[in-house]
């Protein structure tokens, strides 16, 4: 039987995580939902903990865009949602991802987001992501991207690039359809906001967008991110 939707995990050294994401999806899965974790190498028990909790369990080539395109190239549903490691869906998500994709063959979209931790900026920084997704119609995959299998293959999957996956891929998919902006929210840490420092990380993600779109390429800029 064919699953109505394929949730791709892609992970690497996720082991002190990656059982509560898994059981946060049961109810999901319970509802046909499959559940795909792609590993790009991880060196800590990651594999092992994700196994009994997802209906595969993959090894990947290292990096999320390759994780992420590995996955899809497994998943049997028509409706794919690509989930990071550290973001937890609302609770009636399936339900969501179905009202949205039914408007066209090419649909796609993403969540609002909330982002977790301690720094007061932290609602700020979410608050930012979340209207300037809505103003361009670019995505993150920190807002759990969803779309049609169709509207996948059409836009050439995720590029095979080291960082700006998510937008490329945004970018491809926006010359389809334009993104239904869901107000429901994900989850996601701010762990790497908090370990790189808020403002630093800030300015470090706008300074990337930027010579991003002014033509500089992802493999140059990978270095900087790292």
């Amino acid at each position: 039987m064919t699953a109505p939707l394929s949730i791709v995990v892609p992970v690497l050294n996720e082991a002190a995580g990656i059982e509560d994401t898994l059981r946060a999806l049961a109810p999901l899965r319970a509802r046909g939902a499959e559940v795909i974790v792609v590993d790009g190498g991880s060196r800590d028990d990651t594999v092992a903990l994700a196994t009994p909790l997802a209906d595969q369990v993959i090894d990947g080539p290292r990096g999320r865009a390759r994780q992420m395109n590995a996955g899809a190239a497994r998943a049997s549903a028509p409706r794919l949602l690509f989930l990071h490691a550290d973001t937890r869906l609302p609770d009636c998500a399936d339900a969501l991802i179905d009202a949205a994709l039914e408007a066209h063959p090419l649909a796609w979209g993403r969540f609002d987001v909330v982002i977790e931790g301690r720094s007061r900026m932290l609602p700020v920084v979410a608050a930012l992501m979340n209207r300037r997704s809505r103003w361009t119609g670019i995505a993150t995959g920190d807002q759990a991207m969803f779309m049609t299998r169709a509207a996948f293959d059409a836009a050439g999957g995720f590029p095979d690039q080291p960082l700006m996956e998510d937008i490329e891929l945004s970018s491809r998919l926006k010359r389809l359809r334009a993104p239904a902006c869901l107000r429901e929210r994900v989850l996601t840490s701010g762990r790497r906001w908090e370990q790189r420092g808020v403002w630093r990380t800030i300015v470090l993600m706008w300074r990337l967008r930027l010579l991003y779109a002014l033509g500089v390429s992802a493999d140059r800029l990978a270095p900087w991110y790292r």
